[in-house]
């Protein structure tokens, strides 16, 4: 069940400031799309996205999107906030991660991957041998395929509460006594 357990579990990506990122050493966020960054239905983000980005470039952590989604998706959704991105990610295998590491020169120590799922974001996060950091999904509902995830993870969350009690979401980087 190790393969699944996230770093941290965060509500939003939003609630991930600067400083908490820093205090943990984290140099770069990789980020899943859809209902992560943004809402899997609304491409255009929010005016909290754009304050989150303007606050990670200052203090001088990148932000790269790490999707399964193809190239045309990915650069549509993208493009406005001038965000870097590796898609066709294929999580859970590492391919993505592995790619963005490489191409982006980052140290492996300085990364967290931050997405909505555990079978996809924390697998390849753990496989990866980075951080993880889980986070609800923005919105509700999702796309078709993704649905299929969801109805297994309930059951893989029952397993991880069980053997991991300290996992709690948190408004922050909180110890969760993880990883």
């Amino acid at each position: 069940m190790s393969i699944f357990k996230p770093t941290w579990m965060v509500e939003r990506i939003y609630d991930l400031s600067a400083d908490d990122l820093k205090n943990n050493g984290v140099e770069a966020v990789l980020t899943d799309l859809d209902n992560t960054l943004i809402a899997w239905n609304n491409p255009d983000g929010t005016q909290e996205l754009l304050d989150w980005f303007d606050m990670m470039r200052t203090a001088g952590i990148k932000v790269i999107v790490v999707s399964n989604n193809n190239h045309h998706r990915v650069q549509l959704a993208v493009e406005k906030f001038g965000l870097p991105f590796e898609s066709r990610a294929l999580k859970p295998l590492t391919f993505g991660i592995n790619k963005a590491i490489k191409h982006y020169q980052l140290d492996r120590k300085g990364v967290i991957m931050v997405g909505d799922q555990l079978i996809t974001d924390m697998v390849s996060a753990n496989m990866a041998e980075v951080r993880g950091v889980l986070v609800k999904p923005l919105v509700g509902s999702d796309a078709w395929n993704t649905r299929i995830n969801r109805f297994l993870e309930q059951f893989i969350k029952i397993i991880l509460k069980r053997k991991y009690p300290e996992l709690k979401w948190n408004r922050g980087l909180k110890n969760n006594g993880s990883n």
